[in-house]
């Protein structure tokens, strides 16, 4: 799967660690940021990877932040970009098969490294498949259109 992750200062080392295990599963990604440990501002990072995510350039994106909601947040003001915050393996499961989500955000501050790598490999592991969730899905996007 080819991927877009981004992170702000406080959640470099989860990042590196998730980075890691798609490298080793054979996921293509491109890192979007943050580098060093230097406080930034998360909505930076969140927006280039929501970008990246909505305009078809990625399948799907990761972001980590220290909660995971602010990346949340920001990436879901993108048109087409649909972000959760994924906090342990229901929700991630849900994510996608109740929502289609197609950018996981996770909290480097809130969970840690082995729980967030077992949410990745079963986030990257689903595909949404058509159920009654679908019409909550699309109510969900003529919201959207709306503004």
């Amino acid at each position: 799967m080819k991927l877009a992750i981004g992170c702000d200062n406080l959640a470099l080392d989860l990042k590196t660690k998730v980075m890691e295990k798609l490298a080793k599963d054979g996921h293509e990604f491109k890192d979007f940021g943050c580098f060093s440990a230097d406080p930034v501002d998360y909505p930076t990072y969140g927006e280039m990877v929501a970008r990246a995510v909505a305009a078809g350039e990625f399948e799907r994106g990761i972001l980590i932040c220290g909660t995971g909601i602010g990346m949340c947040i920001t990436a879901n003001k993108v048109k087409g970009c649909y972000a959760a915050v994924c906090h342990d393996i229901y929700s991630t499961e849900r994510s996608i098969l109740s929502n289609d989500n197609n950018v996981m955000c996770m909290g480097a501050l809130v969970i840690g490294p082995a729980v967030a790598l077992a949410m990745v490999d079963k986030w990257l592991s689903l595909s949404f498949k058509e159920s009654p969730s679908r019409k909550k899905i699309d109510m969900i996007k003529s919201i959207e259109e709306q503004g």
